[in-house]
């Protein structure tokens, strides 16, 4: 998730104890591994978004070379105990490919249709104050054109899960998916569906009830069997309400202001992640993320019409070169090299997971802390 859930995200959870410090300069110890003295120009990347303020990043690589990893900065910024290629992290909204994926693979096998209403699935569940579900596709919530508010904007739920204060007094809150679409029911639309183009992580938590409606199962349990079990992820899970990040795992760290890049700093390791809901609950590590994303832009996940469909994209505001599909961003680098992927934000992590048009060079990465370092230079660096 995140306030957008990419990166530019949200703050986040909590460990028990709060620690609330103010960072060092974190260690550069950068750790290639796999790789020689490869990618030079991305480790420097990498370096460079430690010294700009967060305690640690952590990428890997996969490429016709194969696998390459190099970490920077701290995982632990008590025990000054570095970050490991092997980490598992939050990934926020990159949860949103994997929902899709989902319902792509649904449509190939003629169990709805991208077109279908949502009220088709969901009677009743998007209306008042202007929101009709009798008139929103599914294709616009996974484009993001149905003009559904982002609860993550709502101002109460803000101050309640992205201050500090709200923060430590809800973090272990369990919101169940119609809770969190009850929030953006009380807003106007931003605008009639496809009209124009809005982030709303309620889009996606409509998208995980859609899945349970056709299915009749969760769509952490269609994940788990469609994609998580089939791609061997052995990092990635749906957690649910647990509230820990299996091992190994770095602490997560955050302002708790929003913008904030100065001040106190947060240890958020743990929160209840109901609050992303399908939106971006997800956690793994950056080898799965690699191995997702190859896959799916090399047709193992979906039929070619599929494929193109998610590859089928609308005017987006999430960079001035990019596009944004169903769950899925396409970026023009500066090189002129197109990528495919998601960035994702939630408490305390900030990643981001790309790949090539035929899934050949892929690359994973992500940061401990929610406030601060460029993971768009790394990309470019790595790619160009």
């Amino acid at each position: 998730m995140s306030v957008r859930t990419t990166r530019a995200g949200a703050t986040a959870a909590m460990a028990a104890m709060a620690l609330c410090v103010t960072l060092a300069a974190p260690a550069l110890a950068a750790a290639p591994t796999g790789g020689g003295t490869g990618h030079p120009g991305t480790r420097q990347a990498v370096e460079a978004a430690v010294r700009a303020g967060v305690p640690g990043v952590t990428a890997t690589v996969r490429d016709a070379y194969g696998t390459w990893s190099t970490t920077a900065g701290v995982g632990d910024i008590r025990t000054r105990a570095p970050r490991s290629p092997a980490d598992r992290y939050r990934v926020g909204s990159i949860t949103k490919s994997f929902v899709s994926t989902v319902l792509l693979q649904l449509e190939a096998e003629g169990r709805l249709s991208l077109d279908d209403k949502v009220d088709t699935w969901l009677p009743g569940v998007v209306q008042g104050h202007g929101n009709d579900g009798r008139h929103i596709t599914v294709r616009q919530l996974l484009n993001h054109t149905s003009g559904i508010f982002s609860y993550t904007a709502d101002a109460g739920f803000g101050r309640a899960y992205f201050t500090k204060d709200g923060f430590f007094a809800h973090r272990y809150d369990t919101l169940t998916p119609h809770d969190l679409v009850a929030i953006a029911m009380k807003h106007k639309p931003d605008f009639a569906p496809g009209t124009s183009w809005n982030y709303s992580n309620t889009n996606f938590v409509l998208a995980g009830m859609v899945i349970r409606a056709v299915t009749g199962h969760s769509y952490a349990t269609e994940i788990e069997r469609r994609i998580i079990g089939p791609l061997h992820l052995g990092a990635t899970s749906l957690p649910g309400t647990r509230v820990t990040v299996p091992h190994p795992s770095s602490r997560a760290y955050s302002k708790l202001a929003l913008q904030a890049t100065t001040g106190p700093t947060y240890d958020v390791t743990d929160l209840n992640p109901s609050i992303a809901s399908s939106a971006g609950e997800m956690i793994s590590n950056s080898a799965d993320l690699d191995r997702f994303y190859s896959a799916l832009l090399r047709g193992r996940l979906l039929p070619p019409e599929q494929l193109k469909e998610m590859k089928t994209t609308v005017k987006s505001d999430t960079g001035p070169n990019a596009g944004y599909g169903l769950g899925l961003m396409e970026t023009t680098l500066t090189c002129g090299v197109h990528v495919w992927g998601h960035d994702g934000g939630i408490h305390g992590s900030a990643s981001s997971a790309v790949t090539t048009d035929d899934g050949s060079h892929s690359l994973a990465l992500n940061s401990n802390g929610d406030w601060a370092g460029d993971m768009g230079a790394v990309i470019e660096k790595e790619f160009c």
